[in-house]
């Protein structure tokens, strides 16, 4: 039989998982997931990852964001040769990196941390402008300039209404039939956004395809007297003859955070203070 060095590497020893947290402006992807012939996050962290580490490289995340939408707070990881340590692979991936893509944070996790499924809840805001400023080059690509005054009452009530546990189906462009259209939704509610605006903040154990923007969407027409608060639930209750309003523009969405520890979001302050 012939016999293992005691110094050679095995396979868990070669390796190791790094869990990456992401900054990026979707305006110039088509979503996260890698798609032929089109940008994406993933393609370009991917093709970053396989040009520092010297191979092909696979990364996951715990959400595919849709073409045009932003994150702060974006949770990838990757398995990498032992040599990298986290901050050595944060620096040269930004050194490559477009410059819509940052790495703010790297940290080693166990070989079987996944994304996607050890996450707990995720995190969203949106943001609506109401000030003549959200109009601002500088503003207007990160915001829906709506440019008028919205009831805070009616919003507050919207808000409050998506809170517990609801099928969302009505809410969302396409369904999941594997998992179901169930979400739990832990947080919602509406804060001030300096002098500009408004800013939604959700969170929820998952979230469906669109399903923000259909609430956002809903909700301001809520603020606009378009439609009774009331609807919400009549929605929410998948009432026949309902349907949601037009879904908000995916520039003013945002995901912000992702939680790996249940309850981690109570007491928790809004989360946009890494934001301009």
């Amino acid at each position: 039989m012939t016999e293992t060095p005691a110094d050679a590497a095995t396979p868990e020893a070669a390796e190791h998982r790094i869990k990456l947290t992401l900054h990026y402006d979707g305006g110039g992807f088509a979503g996260w997931q890698f798609q032929p012939e089109r940008r994406t996050v993933q393609g370009e962290v991917t093709t970053a990852l396989s040009l520092v580490t010297d191979r092909p490289s696979t990364v996951v995340a715990a959400g595919r964001t849709d073409s045009g939408v932003h994150a702060v707070g974006q949770v990838a990881s990757t398995l990498v040769p032992a040599r990298w340590t986290a901050g050595a692979l944060a620096r040269a991936l930004n050194a490559v990196l477009p410059d819509d893509i940052w790495v703010s944070a790297a940290e080693g996790v166990p070989l079987a941390f996944h994304a996607r499924y050890d996450a707990v809840a995720r995190g969203y805001l949106y943001r609506v402008g109401v000030h003549p400023v959200s109009r601002s080059p500088f503003l207007r690509r990160w915001c829906w300039p709506v440019r008028e005054n919205l009831d805070p009452e009616a919003l507050a009530d919207a808000a409050g209404r998506f809170t517990g546990e609801h099928s969302f189906r009505a809410f969302a462009k396409t369904g999941q039939p594997e998992r179901g259209e169930r979400c739990t939704v832990h947080r919602s509610e509406w804060r001030a956004w300096g002098r500009a605006g408004i800013a939604y903040h959700v969170i929820a154990n998952r979230f469906l395809h669109h399903m923000v923007r259909y609430m956002v969407g809903t909700m301001i027409d809520v603020a606009r007297a378009r439609r009774p608060a009331g609807e919400i639930g009549g929605l929410l209750d998948e009432r026949s003859g309902l349907a949601t309003s037009p879904p908000a523009p995916a520039r003013g969405l945002f995901l912000t955070r992702v939680y790996y520890a249940t309850n981690a979001w109570e007491g928790e302050e809004p989360f946009d203070e890494v934001l301009p």
